[in-house]
């Protein structure tokens, strides 16, 4: 009789099994291996990325120690793919259709207790996939910076995975549903796959500054070491927090006090010699040159305007406000042109990259009058247009013109600039220099344009490039000159004013209105929603009590 029920439900399973194949909107993968059908709809962690057919159970994580250079990975074992999934929540829609209008839906929670939703934007990942695959790798935290990882896991520590993910002990669940958005509403299906993890959570390490010794500071060209006290165990404490990947992706920090050397310290196998991309650290080179140029005569003044330098009725989407757009429009960020990269305007440089000319996409943008006029709004293709000025109107073109006025005058010889397609100097940024040299330029600013008696900026275009030109847009007390930020900061109860370069990543160059100081952070936390608040909190908490407090050892 036992055997008779055995044998009965056996066949139940395999009708069922055969009626599900046959039910699939698109055929998928299936199952894909013992494994996969032995954690049918579970997510697996794993501690290091594994392929899908080298996985086995003695990979899987029971418990996990989470501290901040933590890797963390998840395999997800699916029944079917997504795109069956979807078609579940929309049946009168095709596989193609379906793409457009939904993805993944996936939930963190701790303690049973959710804490951040999101779904995955449709159309990532592609069709095919969507279609057919029923099981997948992804890094959920990673150390070393996988844009999916980085993401979505530091979207949920900012939506509260910070304040959940306390020291001790906790339980991460993460799950998995399909979504499709028809009609404004969101439709929500059922659990796919789903997973929990215990973890004992160390993001606040014990650093023993005993153990930590500052970088021995050795004079370079320009500086000399400075002698003045600073608090090292607000400086130690800092390196430490780099150290144990608290802050992520730090290169390096100077310190310019009084024209010497204050501090420099360097991280992830940087020195003093390596060259660094600070991304649109480089933008605010294309001001300098902008000033030495006009003291120079070749370009008349910053209120020239593009019909001076290019016929701009030859460009697609003429506009007599195109014609009036003038150079101080592009130092400042508030030209007409409709670009924004915060926004998805036809202007946001991802859509310049690609193509073949650079000056020409950026002449064919059509105006936005619907911005107020002088409104600031981050155009990156606007500094790059600015180049491209002054490789027309320069001797010798760009590139010669800033190594014989700015950087052999600074006695800089190892650099590198990016180009355009058409390969002039690109001043949109990523031109590449050493960290103590960086500093020779922020120095050179401090000094109103002069270098060791030589006046190589002239001090009025120091004067306005460090005046507050243009407000920015949702930003408290934060203004912008001819590409120079500006900022302050609260120490103690005081205010630091600041004038200031910057760059993805994290990457800055400070110089202080009142206070004596440069200071450069080179940083490579690119595309990290992470990069610039770190930054702040380095200034805030460590740097500027180091140099202020200097009576503490």
């Amino acid at each position: 009789m036992r055997l008779q029920v055995f044998v009965f439900l056996l066949l139940q399973l395999t009708v069922l099994k055969l009626d599900a194949q046959q039910s699939l909107f698109v055929k998928d993968q299936g199952i894909t291996s013992r494994v996969h059908q032995d954690n049918m709809g579970k997510i697996i962690f794993t501690s290091r990325d594994i392929a899908l057919t080298e996985l086995t159970e003695k990979d899987f994580l029971s418990n996990y120690q989470l501290t901040n250079k933590s890797n963390l990975f998840i395999t997800v074992f699916m029944p079917h793919s997504l795109t069956n999934y979807m078609h579940q929540l929309a049946p009168a829609l095709t596989a193609d259709s379906l793409v457009k209008v939904g993805n993944y839906q996936f939930a963190l929670l701790v303690d049973n207790n959710l804490v951040y939703r999101s779904n995955l934007m449709p159309g990532a990942p592609y069709a095919q996939i969507q279609d057919t695959v029923t099981a997948f790798c992804k890094p959920l935290i990673n150390d070393k910076g996988s844009l999916w990882s980085q993401s979505y896991w530091g979207r949920f520590m900012r939506n509260g995975g910070d304040s959940a993910l306390t020291e001790g002990k906790h339980v991460l669940s993460m799950e998995i549903r399909p979504y499709v958005q028809l009609a404004g509403k969101t439709v929500v299906g059922d659990i796919i796959a789903a997973g929990t993890l215990p973890m004992q959570v160390y993001r606040k390490p014990r650093i023993d500054i005993t153990r930590i010794r500052l970088n021995k500071i050795r004079p370079y060209d320009g500086f000399d070491v400075s002698k003045e006290k600073i608090d090292s165990n607000k400086i130690k404490t800092l390196i430490g927090n780099i150290n144990e990947g608290v802050f992520k992706g730090i290169n390096g920090i100077v310190v310019i006090d009084k024209g010497k050397l204050l501090i420099e310290e360097y991280f992830n196998g940087e020195d003093r010699s390596n060259l660094h991309d600070p991304r649109s650290v480089g933008k605010t080179f294309a001001s300098t040159i902008t000033g030495i140029a006009i003291e120079e005569g070749y370009l008349k003044n910053e209120q020239q305007q593009l019909k001076e330098f290019y016929n701009l009725r030859s460009f697609a989407n003429y506009a007599i406000q195109k014609e009036e757009v003038a150079i101080k429009d592009l130092l400042t960020m508030s030209s007409v042109f409709d670009g924004d990269d915060n926004t998805d305007s036809p202007g946001n440089e991802e859509n310049m990259y690609p193509t073949d000319n650079w000056v020409k996409f950026t002449l064919d943008l059509p105006v936005n009058l619907e911005r107020p006029k002088e409104q600031w709004h981050y155009f990156t293709a606007g500094v790059m247009l600015l180049g491209d000025i002054l490789h027309k109107t320069v001797p010798g073109g760009l590139e010669k013109y800033a190594d014989e006025k700015l950087f052999k005058p600074l006695h800089i010889t190892h650099y590198q600039w990016q180009y355009t397609p058409q390969h002039v100097a690109n001043t949109a940024g990523g031109i590449q220099l050493c960290a103590l040299d960086f500093a020779k330029y922020g120095q050179l600013y401090k000094n109103e344009g002069k270098w060791q008696g030589k006046q190589i900026i002239p001090r009025e275009w120091v004067h306005k490039s460090f005046t507050k030109q243009r407000v920015l847009p949702n930003a408290s007390d934060e203004y912008y000159g001819y590409l120079f930020w500006n900022k302050k900061y609260t120490v103690g109860g005081k205010s630091y004013e600041a004038f200031y370069c910057t760059g993805n990543g994290g990457n800055k160059i400070f110089v202080f209105k009142d206070q004596p100081w440069v200071i450069v952070i080179t940083a490579s936390a690119y595309g990290q929603p992470y990069a610039h608040p770190q930054v702040d909190k380095m200034m805030a908490e460590y740097i500027l009590p180091a140099i202020i407090n200097k009576d503490q050892q």
